[in-house]
């Protein structure tokens, strides 16, 4: 099978082309695994956090790739759930004990054995892979693969986000970043949440255009000053600045989420201008999201079918995955951006 392949640690700033296209044996599915022929990936910032060796994969050479949509070609023999034909959805957690006291309570997310799909396990920058059938999803008719793909991770981890933020009807929401996960939280607020304001804070004219498109009330750079004082703020960027910032605005006994799995080093300087006074006194919180379960990647993909959740999507071919990944490095984040396959 085809497959973009990721051989090492590298800095995409210097190298624009981190994966090579291989041709690879193709999976085989153990007992209780399926086979998936992929038809899309969406791509995520995450992947350029395993490239650079933030969240390294444990070995090389290693397939990416965590919003994955295909159709099922193989069933392993202990295999119940699915069958032949249908369609399936794979996300970022590729397995979990089911163990130990986070996985026994629904916590898996938590788990030490935490596995990812495209970092601990080959993932979907390629013609096929296997998976674990209590690890696939059932896609909603209502969606196109390329619709449901990057719902699997930009969306599921949106929602676990917004679940976080504990937002409630009326009141006001920041949003930190305008890529493919704050643009379905968008949605979802004003699906769940029609009485509250969304502010949008972003670091170019056409992520804040998008985002007045979309309905909020309100877009502007991350070092401006809300209109109004905001109840929650979730943050989705990659740097440390946007922290500092998003106190400045937040209502006494505020909570900013870190939607990120890490946060680059570039900008850390900014973390001592945190004033304590102003920006952490009166019981404001900072909490962030660690990876999803099972239950939110299946509770959002209901959710976007009921209420029309679509992400706005540009798709690439996967022989130009390279080029979808320094789009997502160079700021051009308008909306979530799939792979075809």
């Amino acid at each position: 099978m085809k497959a973009m392949v990721l051989k090492n640690i590298t800095s995409i700033n210097t190298n624009k082309s981190p994966l090579s296209l291989e041709n690879i044996p193709d999976p085989l599915a153990g007992k209780d695994e399926i086979l998936v022929k992929i038809t899309c990936c969406g791509v995520c910032h995450t992947e350029l956090d395993e490239i650079e060796g933030r969240t390294p994969p444990p070995r090389f050479p290693i397939i990416l790739g965590h919003q994955v949509v295909g159709t099922v070609t193989g069933t392993g023999e202990s295999v119940t759930g699915f069958k032949i034909g249908e369609r399936v959805g794979i996300a970022w957690i590729y397995s979990s004990c089911g163990k130990c006291e986070y996985c026994k309570s629904g916590q898996e997310n938590l788990c030490p054995d935490f596995k990812a799909t495209g970092r601990d396990a080959n993932g979907g920058y390629a013609e096929y892979m296997k998976v674990n059938e209590k690890f696939a999803y059932r896609i909603p008719e209502q969606l196109t693969d390329f619709e449901a793909a990057p719902l699997l991770c930009a969306g599921a981890i949106g929602y676990r986000s917004l679940r976080l933020a504990g937002l409630r009807n009326g009141q006001n929401l920041g949003l930190t970043g305008f890529g493919a996960s704050g643009h379905l939280v968008l949605k979802m607020v004003r699906h769940r949440f029609p009485d509250s304001k969304v502010y949008v804070f972003a670091r170019n004219p056409e992520e804040q255009n998008f985002a007045r498109e979309l309905g909020a009330v309100w877009a502007g750079n991350i070092e401006d000053k809300s209109p109004e004082k905001l109840d929650s703020i979730i943050d989705t960027t990659p740097v440390w600045k946007p922290v500092v910032e998003s106190m400045k605005n937040l209502k006494p006994g505020g909570r900013l989420v870190i939607n990120a799995i890490r946060k680059e080093e570039i900008d850390k300087s900014f973390l001592t201008m945190i004033n304590y006074e102003s920006d952490l006194w009166m019981e404001k919180e900072i909490k962030s999201v660690a990876n999803v379960t099972r239950q939110d990647v299946s509770e959002f993909l209901k959710m976007a079918a009921e209420m029309r959740i679509k992400p706005e999507v540009q798709t690439f071919p996967l022989e130009s995955a390279n080029i979808a990944l320094a789009d997502i490095k160079s700021g051009k984040t308008r909306g979530a951006k799939v792979l075809v396959i």
